[in-house]
């Protein structure tokens, strides 16, 4: 793997991405945003193509374990914002989250696309 810009891990690029690899990670990253529209399209794009394909791919499987942590720490969040949201301090939070949602996985299904490992930044990292 090349490391451009010295350590950061968010652009590694492999020279071993498939096109047909770049395009599922572009997928699942994508079918998160699925998930405003469909109500759990967003949780079963990402989980069946991470479930069908981590095994062949790494790179596939890191981008599925990165989607993973994003939606769980998504789910984490909206429950917290929710309940902020009865003493009105969570609608200033909900805001940034949905913000955040439309358009980290946009930016990583274009750094995907170009067979960049991205990680999202501002997440726990629950599966490793």
């Amino acid at each position: 793997m090349e490391n451009y810009f010295e350590n950061d891990p968010q652009y590694i690029r492999s020279k071993d991405v498939s096109k047909e690899e770049k395009n599922l990670a572009v997928i699942m990253h994508l079918g998160v945003l699925a998930g405003i529209f469909i109500p759990f399209i967003g949780l079963l794009i990402p989980v069946v193509i991470w479930g069908l394909k981590r095994n062949e791919s790494p790179f596939l499987d890191d981008q599925g374990k990165e989607v993973m942590n994003l939606i769980l720490n998504v789910l984490i969040l909206g429950v917290l914002i929710s309940i902020l949201c009865i003493i009105v301090i969570g609608f200033i939070f909900l805001v940034p989250l949905i913000l955040f949602v439309i358009i980290a996985p946009i930016i990583a299904a274009v750094r995907c696309s170009n067979g960049l490992y991205y990680k999202y930044p501002f997440i726990f990292r629950f599966i490793k």
